[in-house]
């Protein structure tokens, strides 16, 4: 067994058991943790793949960013636990089945790759050769419009959000800035006089 083949194995079988950790782990900051160390050992596979690119952007995008986020909210919010294991055995067997479905494509990509199946097939690859650069090429030549559309979808989704959360509530209460710039000193304050109190005779 090659050095390569070896770590492959020793990856994969990390994220196997991370990932089962994710969904078993009572704490859900231990689940999300177990999630980030499921993403880096994805991303050092893709990295014997040759695909530096996607593990860097796995890497950035998932454990630098939404993982965090992840994180935050798990910790700063009071999450019921035991409301979250309701449905848990009912869900189990199409959780199940469609594990075992994503694991056995997988397995059948990643085998014919480290058998050498395509490697026959594959054109040999020049000296220098960049698979981030050659991703970038095909990706701003051959694919410009449909990743232009892609970008233009996720804005509208962004913008959509943004407008959800910012609609108006009849149980909220709003603080206008411009009314407040204009307010006058006579509009909040209300100057009274009282009379004095007399004076005590004994003093």
């Amino acid at each position: 067994m090659d050095p390569k083949t070896f770590l492959f194995y020793l990856f994969a079988a990390i994220t196997v058991v991370s990932a089962l950790r994710v969904v078993t782990a009572r704490n859900p900051v231990h689940a999300a943790l177990f999630l980030v160390l499921t993403f880096c050992t994805a991303a050092a596979i893709w990295m014997l793949l040759k695909a530096e690119f996607l593990a860097i952007t796995l890497v950035l995008v998932y454990v630098g960013a939404v993982m965090v986020l992840f994180l935050f909210v798990v910790m700063m919010l009071d999450i019921n636990l035991d409301q979250m294991r309701q449905g848990f055995w009912r869900n189990l067997p199409v959780a199940l089945f469609v594990g075992v479905v994503v694991v056995l494509e997988l397995a059948a990509v990643l085998m014919a790759t480290f058998s050498g199946v395509r490697d026959a097939d594959a054109p040999p690859v020049p000296a220098g050769y960049s698979n981030t650069k050659a991703l970038g090429t095909l990706l701003y030549t051959e694919y410009v419009y449909p990743f232009e559309i892609a970008a233009v979808v996720l804005l509208v989704a962004i913008v959509a959000a943004i407008a959800l959360t910012l609609r108006r509530r009849k149980d909220s209460r709003y603080n206008d800035p411009a009314a407040a710039v204009r307010v006058r000193a006579a509009d909040r304050i209300r100057m009274v006089r009282m009379p004095g109190r007399p004076k005590d005779p004994a003093q």
